[in-house]
């Protein structure tokens, strides 16, 4: 991060070691150079239009599709279940203070229940994300950057004309 001084006192520079050339300009529209026209004589096309092309594929829609399909209902239950064990301690501390073996009772076994849960949830998540997701990802990651780099060449080229 560079500070500056002077007039331009407000503003503050990131140089990202990390950039991502296929980020910018997402969801601006066309990422054009207003000094340099391209060579066909409309706007050429941007890094965001590829983004959007690709979100409207049937591929994107479907890796979407397989992660709602994981996550609403796993999220709705760990919730459900979070709640019904806040409802029971709440409601019914009788039932949750009843000894189960010495001085473990019920509270505590559905207390440490909550955290075996957290953890195979996560498990699960990264599980179905791995088999299901992950590779149609990593495809369409590649298909972008095949877009993109084509279009630089394209690009490349109708400039050295």
């Amino acid at each position: 991060m560079d500070k500056r001084e002077g007039r331009d006192a407000g503003t503050i520079r990131l140089d990202d070691p990390w950039y991502d050339a296929l980020a910018v300009g997402w969801g601006e529209g066309a990422a054009t150079d207003p000094a340099r026209p391209p060579a066909g004589g409309g706007p050429a096309p941007g890094p965001s239009d590829i983004y959007l092309e690709v979100q409207r594929s049937a591929a994107f829609q479907e890796v979407r599709s397989r992660y709602r399909r994981f996550v609403v209902p796993a999220t709705a239950g760990f919730f459900l279940w979070y709640v019904a064990y806040v409802v029971a301690a709440t409601a019914a501390p009788g039932l949750m203070a009843r000894p189960v073996v010495g001085a473990v009772n019920v509270a505590l076994l559905a207390g440490l229940a909550q955290f075996l849960s957290t953890f195979l949830l996560t498990w699960a998540y990264a599980r179905h994300a791995r088999l299901r997701r992950d590779r149609a990802a990593l495809d369409l990651r590649w298909t972008v950057f095949e877009q993109e780099r084509g279009r630089q060449r394209d690009r490349a080229r109708g400039e050295e004309r």
